[in-house]
This record gives C-alpha cells, sequence and structure tokens, in this order.
C-alpha cells in the first residue's frame, strides 16, 4: 500500500525531538551568556503573566470548588469533615494548579507564540533577522523561554490561591466549619507540597516554550500552516504536559520517601 504524504514516519518523530533539542541547547546558551533582547522578554512576561492569569484564577478556582464539593459530600458523610481542607489543598498545590495553570498558559499564550513566529516565517521576516546577522532563536525564543520560567510558577502559586478560596466557600456550605477546614488545610498540607508543585512549573515552562516556537518556526504554506502550527503547538504541548506530569510526579514522590522534601 502506498504510504500517503500526511503519514507519519520515525524519521519525522526523530527530526522532531531532535529540532526541540537543538532549540532548546540554542536558547539555553544564549540565556546563560546574557544574550537576551530584555525588552522582547518584559513583553512576553507581561503577555504570559498578565494575559493568562485571569483564566487561570477562574479555573483553577471552580477546579478546587468542584474537588471540595464532592470531597466535603463524602467526608462529612462517613464523619470526616476534617480532612476536607487538607485533602483539596495537597489535590491543589500538587496537580490541579500547576497541571491547569500549564494548559492554561499553552492554550492563550502558547498558541499567541506559535502563530506570531508562524507569521514571521511565512512573511520572511525570521529570514530578515539572518540576513541582519541577528540569530533568530536568540531573539525570538529565548525571551519566550525565560518569561515562561519566571512567570508560570508566579501564575500557579496565584491560580492555586484562588483555588483555595473556591474550595473554601464551597466546603463551608456543604457541613465544613470554617475553622475546621483552615485548620485541616495547615496541618496536612505543607511546605513541601507547594515547593513540589512548583518544581513541575519548570519542565511545563520548557515544554510549552519550546514546542511552541518550534511549531511556529518550522511553519509551512501561508495562512493556512499558521493555523496547523498554531492548532498542532497547543495540543502538543497539553500531551506532553500530561505526560511529563506523570513521570515528575513518580519521581518527586521517590524524593519524599528519600526525605528530600
Amino acid at each position: 500500500m502506498k504510504r500517503g504524504s500526511d503519514a507519519l514516519t520515525w524519521q519525522d518523530v526523530l527530526g522532531f525531538f531532535g529540532q526541540l533539542y537543538l532549540l532548546f541547547q540554542e536558547s539555553l546558551g544564549s540565556l546563560f551568556r546574557g544574550k537576551v533582547s530584555y525588552r522582547q522578554t518584559m513583553a512576553q512576561m507581561a503577555e504570559v503573566g498578565v494575559g493568562s492569569l485571569l483564566i487561570a484564577c477562574i479555573t483553577v478556582g471552580f477546579s478546587g470548588a468542584v474537588t471540595a464539593l464532592y470531597a466535603s459530600i463524602q467526608l462529612v458523610k462517613y464523619g470526616q469533615p476534617s480532612l476536607v481542607g487538607g485533602l483539596v489543598g495537597q489535590s491543589l498545590a500538587l496537580e490541579v494548579a500547576p497541571v491547569i495553570a500549564a494548559i492554561v498558559v499553552a492554550a492563550r499564550s502558547g498558541s499567541a507564540m506559535a502563530a506570531e513566529l508562524g507569521s514571521m516565517v511565512v512573511t520572511e521576516q525570521v529570514d530578515a533577522l539572518r540576513t541582519l546577522a541577528v540569530p533568530p532563536v536568540r531573539y525570538l525564543v529565548a525571551p519566550r523561554l525565560l518569561a515562561l520560567l519566571l512567570m508560570l510558577p508566579v501564575v500557579t502559586l496565584l491560580a492555586n490561591g484562588a483555588g483555595i478560596l473556591g474550595a473554601y466557600f464551597t466546603a463551608t456550605t456543604n457541613g465544613v466549619a470554617p475553622a475546621i477546614f483552615w485548620d485541616s488545610l495547615q496541618r496536612l498540607t505543607s511546605v513541601g507540597d507547594q515547593i513540589r508543585g512548583l518544581v513541575k512549573c519548570i519542565p511545563f515552562a520548557v515544554i510549552i516554550a519550546m514546542i511552541c516556537c518550534r511549531q511556529g518556526l518550522f511553519t509551512k504554506g501561508g495562512a493556512r500552516g499558521v493555523g496547523r502550527a498554531t492548532t498542532s503547538a497547543v495540543v502538543l504541548s497539553m500531551a506532553f504536559i500530561y505526560v511529563t506530569d506523570y513521570f515528575i510526579s513518580l519521581v518527586l514522590q521517590d524524593w519524599v520517601r528519600r526525605g528530600f522534601f
């Protein structure tokens, strides 16, 4: 059977990961050498932080409310309301806040990165940078990577606070006393839980930056290609975030058993 022109091959997969590695290597080199456009970095920090904060807080806030709804109903039913705050707090800190915040940033800011870079490619602005002896990765990719590394933990931390507030209001309307909720949260949720959740933001930020910038820089086919690059950037970022989250959780849990947290 003749292979279709759009069929995915092992060469395509290996080429994709190779391009991601080279992009990350060059971006990291630019960061360590300090050769980064700080104006671009500040603009991207505003895009990632301010632009994504509201929707991240809303999403995580209602996720915390839903988690508290089911947790409070079941635990109050079995006479354990003192576990609601801690259970919801750990869920938010370790999983809900970092993962959902990363998904929101990938969907909003990551798609904008892919679309912007893709448009620059099809209008030959990236070629113009090379003509002017300006490395596109240093000027375009490194600032976006740095912005994500700095702002994703901030967005996650604030979204986690919104999730706790949502959980508090839901739990207290379903039979959990306010004092019991806060006592449970403080007693069962440690600083180590918060740190482990924020640690996940580092690989998530790298995933979003590298995949979205790679999809944008390798755009082909004009305006239609920009649309395909943007869609694939968001889909791939989400898939990689969930897969990476599982393996990072295994590693962090092993560190907890070894007493690192």
